[in-house]
Order: C-alpha cells, then sequence, then structure tokens
C-alpha cells in the first residue's frame, strides 16, 4: 500500500493520485486528484471540456466518486457549465444526503460551493466535430426505428408504424442485440479509477464527457452510477469500468465484479465473468473492466476492443501500462 489504478494509459492522472497518496491523503482524495487531472487534460477527448458534444453541439459532463469503507457516493450528471464535475461529485458526497445531482440543478449547486463558472465548455474543436458530423448525415447516431431512416439522414425524426423485419419474413431469427454506432475510445470513454490509500481503505472515481452525439436529454451513462462506472468495498476490493455505457449500466458489471471477488473468484476470473455476462446478451457490445482485491491483485477483462490500464503502486518507479486483449 497504496496503490492507484486507472482505465487505459492515462499515466499523468495516475501520477497524480500517487502524488496524493504518499503524501498520506485518502483514497477519496486520490481519485479525485487523478480524475481531475484528467478532466484539466482533456485525456483523449473523452473527459472534461471540449470533447463528446451532443446531436446540438453541447458539452456536459459526468463524474462519481466511491467511498468503499462508509459506502457513501457522490456525483454528478449533464453537468453544464462547470468544468470541475469530479470535484463536484465530491463535494456532493461531503455535503449531501443524496447521491446524484444532474444538469441545471447540479451546476448550481457546484458554483454555490465555490466550483468556478458559469463557464463554456464547448470549444472550437468540440462545435467543428458537431458541424462534420452533420455534413456526414448525422451518422453515426443513438436513434432507431424512426422516420427518415435515421442510417441515412439527420432528423427531425418521428416514430412509424412499425413493420415485421425482414428475418421475420423470412422466417430466421435476428439479433436485435447487435450495436454499429461506431464506438471507439475516443467517442465512448471514461476514466474510472481506484486507489488504495495507507490506512487501506479504497475509493473509485469516474469522470467523462459521455458518448459523441448523444441525443440531448441523455441524462448519464454509466460513469456516475456506482456499480456501474465503478464500485469498491474496503473489505474487497474495487472495479473501473468503460465502453458503451448505456448498455454496460444494464448490468452493473463494477458491482458484479467486486461480490464475484467477495465470493472467492480471483481479479481475473471476475473481470472475466462480468464481461461475459454483458457478451451473452449484446455479442457485438465495446467494453472493458479493471479489477482489483485488497491483496493489490489487479486485472482487466475487454471485449470489442484492446484495453490498457494504468497501474501505480509501493515500490515502483513508473506507472506501468498493462494491455488487455479481447476476450473471444
Amino acid at each position: 500500500f497504496p496503490l492507484a489504478i486507472s482505465t487505459w494509459s492515462f499515466v499523468e492522472a495516475v501520477r497524480s493520485a500517487r502524488r496524493a497518496l504518499e503524501s498520506g491523503r485518502s483514497a477519496v482524495d486520490a481519485v479525485v486528484e487523478g480524475c481531475s487531472t484528467c478532466e484539466r487534460l482533456q485525456c483523449d477527448g473523452s473527459v472534461g471540456y471540449g470533447g463528446s458534444p451532443d446531436e446540438s453541439g453541447e458539452t456536459t459532463l459526468d463524474a462519481m466518486v466511491m467511498d468503499g469503507t462508509t459506502m457513501n457516493a457522490g456525483a454528478v450528471g449533464s453537468l453544464r457549465f462547470v468544468k470541475d464535475a469530479a470535484m463536484a461529485a465530491k463535494l456532493v458526497l461531503l455535503h449531501t444526503e443524496h447521491t446524484l445531482l444532474v444538469g441545471d440543478q447540479a451546476s448550481k449547486f457546484a458554483i454555490s460551493m465555490g466550483l468556478q463558472g458559469p463557464v463554456n465548455l464547448s470549444t472550437d474543436e468540440s462545435l467543428g466535430k458537431t458541424r462534420s458530423w452533420v455534413g456526414n448525415s448525422c451518422q453515426p447516431n443513438f436513434w432507431k426505428d424512426v422516420v427518415p431512416d435515421s442510417k441515412l439522414s439527420c432528423g427531425p425524426y418521428h416514430t412509424s408504424p412499425p413493420s415485421p423485419p425482414l428475418e421475420a419474413k423470412l422466417g430466421c431469427g435476428g439479433d436485435s442485440t447487435s450495436l454499429s454506432r461506431g464506438i471507439s475510445s475516443h467517442n465512448h470513454d471514461t476514466i474510472s479509477m481506484a486507489a488504495i490509500d495507507k490506512a487501506r481503505n479504497i475509493a473509485v472515481g469516474t469522470s467523462t464527457n459521455g458518448a459523441t452525439h448523444k441525443i440531448p436529454g441523455r441524462l448519464v451513462g454509466d460513469g456516475p452510477i456506482a456499480g456501474a462506472g465503478a464500485y469498491a468495498d474496503s473489505e474487497v476490493g474495487a472495479c473501473g469500468a468503460t465502453g458503451d455505457g448505456d448498455v454496460m449500466m444494464r448490468f452493473l458489471p463494477c458491482y458484479q465484479v467486486v461480490e464475484s471477488m467477495r465470493r472467492g473468484m480471483t481479479p481475473q476470473q471476475a473481470a472475466d465473468d462480468a464481461i461475459a455476462r454483458i457478451r451473452r446478451k449484446y455479442p457485438d457490445f465495446v467494453g472493458a473492466l479493471f479489477a482489483i482485491n485488497r491483496q493489490l491483485e489487479h486485472a482487466g477483462a475487454c471485449h470489442g476492443w484492446t484495453f490498457r490500464y494504468s497501474v501505480w503502486s509501493k515500490g515502483m518507479d513508473v506507472v506501468e501500462v498493462i494491455t488487455v486483449l479481447p476476450s473471444d
């Protein structure tokens, strides 16, 4: 002890968490420092301001902090006009009895608690990304079964009378769970972190600007949901996830990982099991997670892409980046 771990090659975030831990600060402080670093650096364009605009071109932020000793959590979703999403989540954790605040009210809370705002979260780059997307007939997007055909054109869309799918007419089964939205680590991603401090307390934190070109009004993905984007229990361990949050949040994969480790699975077994549960229902989903237990054993699992996670623990001179190949 101590230890810090993060999704992806977000080495600077882990270094920030390391500095906090080595100075004797708590695991909660460490994950907030790490996530905040990624927000400032706009890691991969998927964290912080100026990334992942919705269909209207606006960037909003989600974040969560969970204390695995008290099992308290604080989160913000669809945060507007405030850059410091992880810090806002920490303020929810420390100063309210709630778990999740959202939208304009979350922004008002954050500013009232001393965070800078209102500020514009959009940039020339994010607005340019929206213009290019519209110029490409709004592809890809998150609509389905609407008129005009969302695979061919922009909206506005409306519903139409249902008709039997081609597979039904041919008397064969179709895969209603396949996904084809062009999801990648650059348009549908999260920093999810875990830290274990010198007192062996465990905490997790997440921060993301969500899915690129999401439908305005999509409240949150998996990032700010305890058990989905991340989960911690100081008696057992922790998990952090990334990927298609709309699918992954339906399975609470990080809660599943921690509970599987509680029942005796290794981190690798627990990670593989959680991914397999999603893959059985959504064979084309894209996602990944890391798992770590109290013994500092860690592992990762993924599906649909190659995943990397970064880890540092006492005695290591540098942050190690570990590559995880996708499951079958």
